[in-house]
């Protein structure tokens, strides 16, 4: 029996993804051609790997034993072209990068300018994306090189097959109006905001988790008063004294007449890292992405 490599790949992203539309999603073609490819799969094995469900299918329990199989040997043909790469040693070919809003904004330009002046057969793409967009997208193998972010007291988990690069810690200030009781002082301690409204980031974003985290650890329900996922917007409501808002310094637009920051104590940090898939490690293209990653960071420490 001779399996197609192609065909195992659609059918690690039928199962990876849970449909046939996910999948045609994430290669890229028509649900059709999933359907074909499936079908030729099945005559291959002499099995039936995928069955009705309702509108959908399911795969069988010989379509999952093989699906698991198939992301071995995806997994295996990718170390045997990054072995090719590293033989070959150019730093050049596709590298699809993702990064979280702020550290697309605040780092990643730098690290594109590097890569581009340092390696000119290196096309790099930078998608902006959250944590927990990225990562499923980087184990199937649509992106290259993930940056993402947590925080101490709820660090992400990145599974296993994926290696993990530290690149810096982010502060974060709170944004108050400029007649804000604290607006002089340099610091302030996290348990004198506790009365305070909030101008808070959307639910879900690392900002409005620390906040929620932290004062439900003082015993105090927050009052969020706004939501805003954008720093002028946020800026904007705390220049109006509609409340104050926790704002990390890496990607922090300027900062408007009318709101002044204040660091917070104890120090408040996110922890910002790399994240790409070990099995590509030995590409160039990896590894300059990677070294462009630290050098922007120790730029940015404080």
């Amino acid at each position: 029996m001779g399996l197609n490599l192609e065909r195992l790949r659609v059918l690690h992203a039928v199962a990876s993804t849970g449909s046939v539309v996910g999948a045609a999603a994430v290669l890229h073609v028509t649900t059709s051609a999933v359907s074909q490819q499936l079908a030729r799969l099945e005559r291959e094995t002499g099995q039936e790997l995928s069955e009705r469900q309702g509108r959908g299918l399911r795969l069988t329990p010989a379509g999952l034993l093989l699906a698991g199989h198939a992301a071995e040997l995806l997994a295996h043909a990718e170390r045997v072209e990054a072995s090719l790469a590293e033989h070959r040693g150019v730093v050049a070919g596709p590298l699809r990068v993702a990064a979280f809003a702020t550290a697309a904004r605040g780092l990643l330009p730098q690290v594109l300018r590097e890569l581009r002046a340092r390696h000119a057969g290196l096309e790099v793409g930078l998608a902006e994306l959250e944590p927990h967009e990225a990562l499923p997208l980087l184990r199937r193998g649509e992106l290259d090189v993930a940056v993402v972010q947590d925080w101490a007291a709820d660090p992400l988990a990145v599974g296993e097959g994926l290696g993990r690069r530290e690149l810096l810690e982010d502060r974060f200030d709170v944004a108050v109006p400029a007649d804000h009781w604290a607006s002089g002082r340099p610091s302030v301690e996290v348990g004198e905001l506790a009365g305070e409204e909030w101008i808070s980031w959307s639910r879900g974003q690392i900002c409005h988790d620390w906040l929620l985290g932290t004062f439900r650890g003082l015993g105090v329900e927050p009052r969020v008063a706004h939501t805003a996922s954008e720093h002028s917007t946020q800026f904007a409501l705390v220049a109006a004294g509609l409340g104050i808002a926790v704002v990390p310094r890496l990607g922090r637009e300027a900062v408007p007449d009318g709101v002044r920051m204040v660091a917070i104590t104890p120090v408040a940090v996110r922890r910002v890292f790399a994240v790409w898939r070990l099995a590509t490690s030995p590409r160039p293209a990896i590894g300059a992405a990677l070294t462009a990653l630290d050098q922007a960071a120790a730029t940015l420490q404080p």
